[in-house]
């Protein structure tokens, strides 16, 4: 599904990712875990694409074909979802109207309102938004929980192979972290892989990796199972 080959990513003349490799298969979840400021958020934004960040080398294969030069929204047509740690705030614009938009784009056509509307009042009502979500601008007022609630919401709607969850359980309380996990596992499938990346394992409770990474200076460290991030929450990073 995803291969990063020797990356090497700089910001204002700083080298944050070093030689960075990483395969995701089909199917697959992968959890990236280490402190602050090992890269762990630019390489979510690498692989999407943002163009703050210089690639001086290496790859980025999606599906067998190299995406390093496609721009964001080309690499979001492709199948690349990011739930962003702190999304954007979109004043005048209301929910439906942008999931209206998206939705549109993805199927490269105008769906009916009332099909569309039905669709998203279901995805509403399983991650238990307000009543009046879609008549609100996008983000706008929301709580942290409904931010991450509403990513996932976008992300259903655009029906992506590769999902990128960075520090998705980044203000949400256990309810919440629970709510829109369970809508993950729901919409994985064997065809979906997931990377997620976070700083503590509570979230790996509720979508279970099938490896585990610690990042340390802009590279992978130490790989393992499900175990390696119970490993870390015991011994600390300083340990690792």
């Amino acid at each position: 599904m995803l291969e990063l080959k020797n990356l090497n990513v700089k910001i204002d003349n700083k080298k944050i990712l070093n030689d960075f490799s990483l395969k995701i298969n089909k199917g697959e979840i992968h959890a990236i875990m280490g402190p602050n400021g090992v890269g762990k958020s630019t390489l979510s934004s690498v692989i999407m694409g943002n163009p703050k960040f210089l690639v001086e080398s290496g790859d980025i294969v999606f599906k067998g074909e190299s995406i390093k030069e496609d721009s964001v929204d080309l690499r979001a047509k492709k199948g690349i979802f990011l739930a962003m740690q702190y999304p954007s705030e979109i004043d005048g614009v209301s929910n439906l109207q942008f999931l209206k938009a998206i939705i549109n784009s993805e199927n490269g056509k105008s769906v009916p309102i009332f099909e569309l509307y039905k669709k998203i009042e279901a995805e509403k009502e399983n991650l238990n938004m307000p009543d009046d979500y879609l008549r609100r601008s996008v983000n706008l007022g929301f709580s942290g929980g409904e931010k991450k609630r509403n990513e996932i919401i976008q992300m259903k709607m655009l029906n992506p192979k590769l999902i990128i969850l960075d520090e998705i359980d980044s203000g949400l309380d256990v309810d919440s972290l629970k709510t829109v996990c369970k809508e993950i596992n729901d919409y994985k499938n064997n065809d979906v892989s997931i990377l997620i990346i976070t700083h503590y394992p509570k979230v790996l409770e509720y979508i279970k990796p099938d490896f585990v990474h610690l990042m340390k200076n802009g590279n992978i460290s130490k790989t393992g199972d499900s175990s390696l991030a119970y490993e870390i929450e015991e011994k600390g990073y300083q340990d690792e």
